[in-house]
């Protein structure tokens, strides 16, 4: 059993990683920056991820770190989720726990040696700015001192709320590389991915691109 604490708990990714490590007998720890119903068992406390006091608190002793969070601020005036990424860093090198990110599609190649999906024509605009801050974050996981063990998953480009899907236990796993055919998959089976990862640590300091 794992103790996993996830920024984001109740929001679309998070709260189904959430209930899939509770029913894998995991000891969960949510954290969200509004009080909110979370899946039962989980233990949720309420602040933010920027304020180093309650980070290291929370996360004493924990072996996951995980961040479910928008890369942008969901209000004018508040930190990007990068600047997040030297605290969370520290604490994790130091309680030896492994840090991932609930990532993006646009970071994802269409081909070997790039493009990103964010850089071709057909990719929303009103969508640039999220999806580039978030490949921002991917970049500097990939520069980080080497005593940190992450990982970070891309889903498929057709990946929300807004196309939940249903739980087939069934999709891809691949790596940088946008999966041939890949649009989307559901919210469950991505947290069925991801969790194998927590379990396996199969993929150190990588990245994952989950997909039908």
């Amino acid at each position: 059993m794992a103790k996993v604490v996830i920024f984001g708990v109740t929001g679309y990714a998070g709260s189904r990683i959430g209930a899939e490590l509770v029913k894998r007998g995991h000891q969960v720890l949510g954290v969200a920056r509004n009080a909110k119903e979370v899946a039962e068992g989980i233990e949720l406390r309420t602040g933010s991820i920027h304020d180093e006091a309650f980070v290291s608190e929370v996360a004493a002793g924990a072996d996951q770190i995980v961040v479910a969070l928008r890369a942008l601020p969901g209000e004018e005036g508040e930190p990007k989720l990068i600047e997040a990424l030297p605290l969370l860093t520290k604490i994790a090198v130091e309680q030896g726990a492994r840090l991932s990110f609930v990532g993006g599609a646009g970071s994802l190649l269409v081909a070997e040696g790039g493009p990103a999906l964010i850089d071709t024509p057909e990719f929303p605009d009103a969508y640039k700015g999220e999806a580039g801050s978030h490949k921002q974050i991917l970049e500097a996981l990939r520069e980080s001192q080497a005593e940190l063990d992450w990982f970070y998953v891309s889903p498929a480009p057709a990946f929300g709320s807004w196309n939940a899907g249903e739980r087939t236990g069934t999709f891809r796993v691949g790596g940088d590389l946008l999966l041939e055919g890949a649009e989307t998959v559901s919210g469950d089976d991505y947290a069925i991915a991801y969790v194998d990862e927590i379990e396996t640590g199969a993929h150190r300091r990588q990245r994952l691109g989950v997909a039908y």
